[in-house]
This record gives C-alpha cells, sequence and structure tokens, in this order.
C-alpha cells in the first residue's frame, strides 16, 4: 500500500488535534498503508524558527515528505487561520514539497465559526506547495473528541461521519479500500 505521512502542527502535548490524527493513523495502518506520524512541536525550535533548512531535524522532515505517497495534514485553528508551528514547518520545505501528493486537510477548534479556515487558509497553501489532489478537508470541533483515561480517543458520531467520509476519499486516492472507516 502507500506511504502516509501524518503531520499535526498542533503545539500542544496534549492536543485533541494530535490525538485525531493518530486515531485515524490507526486506521489507515489497520487497511495496509504504512503511516509515519510527525508531530511538528517536537521538531528543534530554534530550527523552525531560525529558518534552518540543513538542520538535520528539518532534513528528516523534508525527506519524510519527499518519501510519503500521502500527507494528513492537521492543525488546531487559531484566529481563523492554521497554526504558526505547522507555517513554520510548511515555510522550511521545498516550494514544490506536495508535487504529485495527496493530501487530507484537516483542523479542530473549539468554534463552527472556524470552519472555512480549511479552504480559506490551508488548502491554498498547500496547492501553491503542488498538492497533486487536495482530498475534501475536515473540520472537527473539540467538543466532539472526547480523551479517555487511557489516553485514547472517542470520536462523537457527529464528527464520524464526515471523518469516515473524506477518509474514504483519502484512501481511495492512495488506491485503499472504499471500506475504512472511523471508530467511535
Amino acid at each position: 500500500m502507500s506511504t502516509v505521512l501524518s503531520v499535526s502542527g498542533s503545539p500542544s502535548a496534549t492536543s485533541r488535534t494530535a490525538r485525531l490524527l493518530r486515531h485515524l493513523d490507526a486506521r489507515l495502518t489497520a487497511e495496509g498503508h504504512h503511516v509515519v506520524p510527525l508531530d511538528v512541536r517536537t521538531l528543534p525550535p530554534e530550527a523552525l524558527l531560525g529558518a534552518d533548512f540543513g538542520h538535520p531535524a528539518i532534513v528528516e522532515a523534508t525527506e519524510l515528505f519527499a518519501q510519503a505517497d500521502g500527507i494528513i495534514v492537521g492543525t488546531p485553528v487559531y484566529k481563523a487561520a492554521y497554526s504558526g508551528l505547522l507555517k513554520s514547518l510548511l515555510d522550511l520545505l521545498p516550494q514544490y514539497a506536495l508535487r504529485d501528493k495527496t493530501v487530507l486537510p484537516l483542523a479542530t477548534g473549539g468554534s463552527t465559526a472556524h470552519v472555512l479556515a480549511i479552504d480559506y487558509a490551508l488548502r491554498p497553501v498547500l496547492s501553491s506547495m503542488g498538492a497533486g489532489h487536495i482530498v475534501q478537508g475536515w473540520f472537527v470541533l473539540d467538543r466532539h473528541l472526547a480523551v479517555r483515561e487511557d489516553g485514547s480517543l472517542t470520536v462523537d458520531p457527529a464528527a464520524r461521519e464526515g471523518l469516515n467520509q473524506v477518509l474514504h476519499q483519502f484512501s481511495g486516492a492512495l488506491g485503499g479500500s472504499p471500506l475504512l472507516s472511523v471508530a467511535g
């Protein structure tokens, strides 16, 4: 199957965005995809903020993008846009780092007022980076993601159907099974 890079642009160690991505990673892995998680917050801040293209961690992250067939980009929405942390990484990647890649943009936030952040903030950047196919993105309200005591995630049925749809599109574009679904 395909190699999927799953990128969390959340600065928080207890991020619902990252937990959602890891939840989706498990679904894609169960289908046979090779999933590589990347939490941007684990990259050296001095490399990100200093635009150190040659830093070994940035070089390694760039190689992960190059090796992936598909990329999931997840971000919390702050002030109607994707996270500055995610932007700092995207700025360090080559101009066409997403060339011929299938990309699934996802966002989380506290209010439906931020739902257009995917289409008006994130999608244009992904497109400018040469994404071959950007599947329909999806926005999930924070209140639809509950963290269990064991750290696992429960996705509210209100969000699950939409996530299933975009995950089907993404996996299908990568040559995966149309039966993939997000569990509760």
